[in-house]
This record gives C-alpha cells, structure tokens and sequence, in this order.
C-alpha cells in the first residue's frame, strides 16, 4: 500500500493495488480484473490537479511509465501519444519532429491524459483549449473492450470523451492535431489595472494570446501579450542569466519568501502584496512557442477557476475587487484572467459561448475557504463554470444547470461504464449517484 498526494496536498489516497501498465493490452487486462472483482479504478498522471478527481480507493492505474509518441502523420501534421505522456515530454519530442501545439497552457507538469480529461486550456480569443486540439481518442472501457472515437466514428463518445473526467474509460492514446513549429514574441510588463481593464477587450482581440495577474491590495497587473514571429524572423530569447533572475530567483524565490512571511506574519500581507505589485518589472523576447506558453512554478498554492461568458468578466472582477478588502484573511496570490473561444466539447468549460477565465489562489498553508466561497458565489450569479481539475464545492444538480448537454454525457459515461467501475466520491459528486 502506498500513500498518494497531489502536488497542492489537497487529496490523498491509499489504494490497495496500484498498477503500473506498459502497453494498452495491459490497461485492458488491469480494468478487466477490476470490472470482474467488483472494485473501482482510477488513472493517475503527475497529480497536479487541485480536486479529489483522481483519488483511488481500491485501485489505480499509474500512466507514468506509458509514454511518448506513438505515432507520426507528418502529412497532416498529427501525432498519437501516449496517455501518459506529460506536456513538458511531449513538446520535446514535438521539437524533435519540427512539430508544435497551437495553444497551451502555463503548466507542463500534467499527463496528456489528465490534462485532456480535466479541461486544460491556455489563453486567446480566437482559441480554443487543449481538447479542442484532438482529432482522435483511444480508450479502454469497463468492460476491457478497446474503443476508437472520432468526429466520425461514435462521435457521441467523441464529444464526452475530449473533456471526460475520467469517468468513460481510461485513456489509452491521444491524437493531436499539431502544426509547423513556430516561435511567439512575449511582452510582459506591468500596467495600471483600471487601464488593463478599461482596454481589455481590445487587447484581447489584438493579440494571440492575452492574460493578466491582479495582485490584491496593488495598483498594477502583470500583463502578458504573446504574439506570432513573423516566419523567418530569428527569436531572441532571454539570456540563460536573465532567465533564471526573473523566472527562478524573482518569481519563485523571491515571490515565495514573501508569501511565507505573509503566512507567518497575516498583517504584513497586504503591505507586501502592494510592494509585489510596485516591483513588477518588464520584459520582452521571443521564443520556441512552449517555451514562452510554459511558466515554472516553485511556490505552491490552492486554486479554483471559473470560465464566464466573455461579457460578464467586468462584472466579475468588479464584485471580487470589492470582496477581497472584506475577507477576515489576506491573500498573498494574485488572480489570474484569461480567454478562450467558444466549442463544442459538451464539457468544456466554453462549450457554446467564448469564455473569460478567472483563477483565484492561496499562498499553500494559508486559509483560503472563505475566499473562495465568495468567488464561487460571484461567478454562480453569471453561470460559471468550474475548472474540472480546480477546487470547487458544486454537484450534479448545479452543474446541470450550466451545461446544456450534461444529460448527454451522463448517458455516455452510464453506457461505457454501467456498473460505476471509473468512479469515485468526486465524480459520483459532479455526475450524480449511478441509477
């Protein structure tokens, strides 16, 4: 028996069998033994998601040795890896090939199959998440049989699976529709929030990809504007020197002292979060596309996000502006606001409607459920949408409410898996008890 954590301490777990399967006959036969038995199994990747989804209490599939690309189209510029594959791996071996993801998000820890499964997404307007990125999916039902989906074939499954919690099958191999490598021109540098808000929507169409930090109790966001580099155009990147003050000994260092002093001293966090805010500095330099869409994170903190329709956001950031000076404790973390387009992934966060995204944190250690309450009371008021992989309190009968084709996907996942074999209390949480 062996003791599992997630990486924000949120969850454990101590499974009775934990199997460690290297091929996808093996997954088969690991969830056929467990659907005979009458136990339950979940999939584990990296752990990097903040809720209980991945807890195993019976037994667990660990990925982590079922990886790396399986298959090249280079016609088409796609790629089948495999499930356990983590981001950071896959964009190496993407390198390799010449090959990119169009779109990502600011953390490379998490398996392709976790990522997929919880809804990871980056940020532009014009773009979709991850999921939106996969033209085919292969997975291992309860029943041990090996099943292929497409927009094509069993589209049904296709549109839960991109986005499935886990709670159809485990995923076996992922087929990402890539393109050329392509490098992008990062600018971050900090601005006044009322400016940043004031323009938001303006620079949210002008760029790529557009994202900003409010750190409580300060006057400016960190704002951050990727952009294509003309083809042929030689990237600039940050020194090696200028890289690790900024990123490693500013934003993770430095950052997180401050944050444990917070936690040690809760007065002093306000003074701090304002001296945070003054000491942004600025930078601008162009890079391979993951290496500006990923950002190393060394301090550990708790997170909910919420997706909103786009036209809501103001309003949003409005109320939670005036929520934070009411808290009874500080908050050390700043928040941190996306966009995304509108798909069509029945759970998705921006299926139907493109989407801001607001994530909220806490300095790990330091009491957050009282901050959190109130953000998820705010984004409830506009029909937000949780992020899957991110602390939330909502269940069935909410969620149904802002997902017009919950009751879809409900049918899928009782027909794949009729007896509750994906299951656990997260999933029995969001998707309702089995009938």
């Amino acid at each position: 028996m062996s003791r599992w954590h997630n990486w924000a301490g949120t969850a454990s777990a101590d499974p009775q069998r934990i199997h460690t399967p290297r091929s996808a006959a093996e997954i088969a036969e690991v969830v056929t033994g467990v659907a005979v038995n009458g136990r339950r199994v979940r999939a584990w990747g990296s752990g990097h998601s903040f809720t209980p989804i991945a807890v195993a209490d019976s037994d667990a599939i660990d990925l982590r040795g079922w990886t790396g690309i399986a298959a090249v189209d280079a016609g088409n510029h796609r790629v089948t890896v495999r499930s356990g594959t983590t981001i950071r791996q896959l964009n190496a071996e993407l390198d390799g090939l010449g090959l990119a993801l169009t779109n990502l998000g600011d953390i490379d820890a998490q398996t392709i199959a976790g990522a997929v499964s919880t809804g990871t997404h980056g940020t532009g307007a014009r773009l979709g998440g991850l999921a939106t990125q996969i033209v085919q999916l292969e997975l291992v039902l309860a029943d041990g049989s090996v099943v292929t989906c497409s927009a094509d074939r069993q589209p049904d499954l296709f549109a839960a699976a991109r986005v499935g919690l886990g709670a159809l099958g485990v995923i076996t191999h992922v087929t990402l529709q890539c393109e050329p490598a392509f490098a992008l021109a990062a600018q971050e540098r900090p601005e006044p929030l009322e400016q940043v808000l004031e323009g938001f929507d303006t620079f949210a169409a002008e760029n790529d990809h557009f994202e900003f930090y409010w750190f409580p109790y300060g006057k400016n966001a960190l704002v951050k504007r990727n952009n294509r580099l003309p083809a042929g155009e030689t990237p600039r990147p940050l020194s090696r020197a200028r890289e690790f003050l900024d990123y490693e000994i500013m934003e993770n260092v430095a950052f997180g002292t401050l944050c444990r002093i917070g936690r040690a001293v809760p007065r002093l966090v306000q003074p701090l979060g304002r001296f945070a805010s003054a000491a942004l500095s600025a930078r601008e330099y162009s890079d391979t596309s993951h290496r500006v869409f990923v950002t190393h994170r060394g301090v550990r903190f708790v997170e909910s996000e919420y997706a909103v329709p786009r036209e809501s956001l103001q309003e949003v950031l409005r109320e939670l502006r005036a929520l934070v000076p009411r808290l009874e404790n500080p908050v050390a973390f700043p928040v941190e606001v996306r966009v995304a387009a509108a798909d069509d992934i029945w759970l998705s966060t921006a299926q139907g409607r493109d989407s801001a995204y607001i994530a909220v944190h806490q300095f790990v250690g330091m009491p957050y459920r009282e901050y959190f309450a109130g953000f998820e009371s705010i984004v409830g008021a506009v029909g937000g949408r949780p992020h899957w992989g991110k602390m939330h309190t909502l269940d069935a009968t909410a969620l149904r409410e802002r997902y017009p084709h919950f009751d879809d996907f409900v049918k899928v996942a009782q027909r794949c898996d009729p007896a509750g074999v994906f299951r656990n209390s997260y999933v029995d949480r969001v998707l309702g008890p089995l009938p």
